[in-house]
This record gives C-alpha cells, structure tokens and sequence, in this order.
C-alpha cells in the first residue's frame, strides 16, 4: 500500500511539470514565430499550436479573423480558383489542338478550307442582297403606281421596310463574311501553340491544383 501511495504522489508531482512542458507557438500577424509556456500574446487572434516535448502538435486552437482578413481570404481563394480553371482550359484547348492536327501544314489546310467556306457564304450573302434589291425595285414601281392617288396598301408599305430592313442585315453580315482578320487570327494562334507543345515534346502541362484556402476560423 505504502509503495503506491508513493507512486500516486510521484505521479501527482510529476502532471505539473508534464503541463509546464507544453508549448505554444505561432505566427503573428506581423510573419514572426513566437513560441511561449503559455499563449504569447502576439499570438491573440491567429492560428496557436500547442506542442508536445516531443516537438509534435497535440492542439490547433484557432484564431478568429477579423471581417477584413475574411475578405482578404475569400478573395485570394476565389483568384487561385480562377487561375486553376483557365489552367484547366489551356490544358484542354492544347489537347483538342494536338488531337486536331499532326503538323503546321495541317493548320495551313485548314485554314485554307475556312476561308474559302468563308468566301462561298459571301458569295451566298451578294445573292440574296441581289434578289432583295431586284424585290424592292419591284416593290418601289408598284409605289409609283399611287403618287399623288390613293394612299398606298398598308401590306405594300410594309413589304418595302421588311425587304429594306433585310438588305441592311444581309449587308452587315457580308461585311463581317469579308473581314477575315478573324480567321486568320485564330489559325495564327493554333499555329503559336502548336509550335510551343511542339517544343514541349507533345506534352500538355498539367494544371497545379489551386492552392486550399485557409481553414474558416471561429
């Protein structure tokens, strides 16, 4: 009985000091580490690690952000998302370009096919200007017909802004068809790309995994 009475009361003198041997440490807000028996106060507000002797973290007590440094993380959060997501879609247009074309002289025929698509829509788009404009002048003599008589048809009147309202479309549209900086900027920048994998070996980079944003504090 006596020899664990007395291991009970070396035990007992022994729980302070295994509680005094804790530490805390953290970084403050300033970048520094501050390390203390108990919580230093530079610690107030941040993340503070309690460690064992052993060096290993037994408890994480958790600081509370301020509205400001919630925003500040929100922020840097929602940034790192959008650059893994265009990450993400380069990778994925470098790998639709690679699986689209073996070599530049592929891109070079594709572009020609574009273009020449192109200038077949064109020529589609001057014939129906030339068949509305040959229906306007049609409609334009019927017109004549009332000068200085009886008001038009109401019907004939409207004939003639829908078929002026469909050349001005047609005419936007060819304008767009023959402006082929477009096309050719496309094909030069799958060309770019192509040429830069190329010298990569073929080989598409991998999008880094946005950076995990800092635990919510309470």
């Amino acid at each position: 009985m006596k020899r664990i009475i007395g291991l009970a009361a070396v035990v007992a003198l022994a729980l302070p000091f295994a509680a005094e041997a804790q530490t805390y440490r953290c970084t403050g807000k300033d970048g520094k580490k501050y390390y203390g028996a108990t919580i230093p106060p530079q610690c107030i507000g941040v993340t503070v690690e309690q460690i064992s002797p052993q060096g290993v973290v037994v408890r994480r007590i958790e600081g509370q952000m301020s509205a400001e440094e919630r925003a500040k993380r929100d922020a840097e959060a929602k940034a790192a998302a959008e650059r893994e997501d265009q990450a993400k879609e380069e990778a994925r247009r470098s790998r639709a370009l690679l699986a689209a074309y073996q070599s530049e002289a592929d891109i070079e025929a594709a572009r020609k096919r574009a273009l020449e698509e192109n200038e077949k829509g064109a020529g589609e788009i001057v014939a129906r200007i030339e068949q509305n404009k040959k229906r306007l002048g049609g409609f334009n003599k019927e017109m004549e017909f009332y000068q200085g008589k009886n008001k038009p048809p109401a019907k004939l009147v409207e004939d003639i802004k829908e078929t002026q309202a469909s050349i001005k479309e047609q005419e936007g549209l060819l304008a767009k068809k023959r402006d082929v900086s477009a096309i050719n900027a496309k094909y030069d920048d799958d060309k770019r790309r192509f040429q830069e994998l190329q010298k990569a070996g073929g080989v598409v980079p991998a999008a880094a995994p946005a950076a995990k944003a800092a635990d919510k504090k309470k």
